[in-house]
């Protein structure tokens, strides 16, 4: 899926996560998606390892963005309703963009 240029940030955020393993997972926010008054990003998985095997678009998550202690971002796991919302006005964003 393919974010266009106007949509899209001018400046790339990357956000590191670490798996269960302790692995550092790379994502770039592609775009925020405003719901309800909160913030999500829609994230994708960077291939930093150069893995040949790598799926960019089984590699997208969303996340919500919540203000930590220090007023930094932080990117948590939405709920379930969250995550159906989200996706509702991502595929609506989407529909308008082929429209045009």
């Amino acid at each position: 899926i393919m974010a266009n240029e106007e949509i899209m940030d001018e400046e790339n955020i990357v956000v590191e996560f670490q798996d269960d393993a302790g692995n550092s997972l790379y994502y770039q926010q592609e775009m925020i998606i405003p719901v309800d008054g909160v913030d999500f990003a829609l994230l994708v998985g960077l291939n930093v390892e150069n893995d040949e095997s790598f799926d960019e678009e089984e590699n997208v998550i969303i996340a919500k963005i919540v203000k930590d202690e220090n007023g930094e971002d932080e990117y948590v796991d939405p709920t379930d309703e969250e995550f159906e919302k989200v996706q509702a006005v991502y595929n609506e964003l989407c529909d308008a963009e082929e429209a045009e």
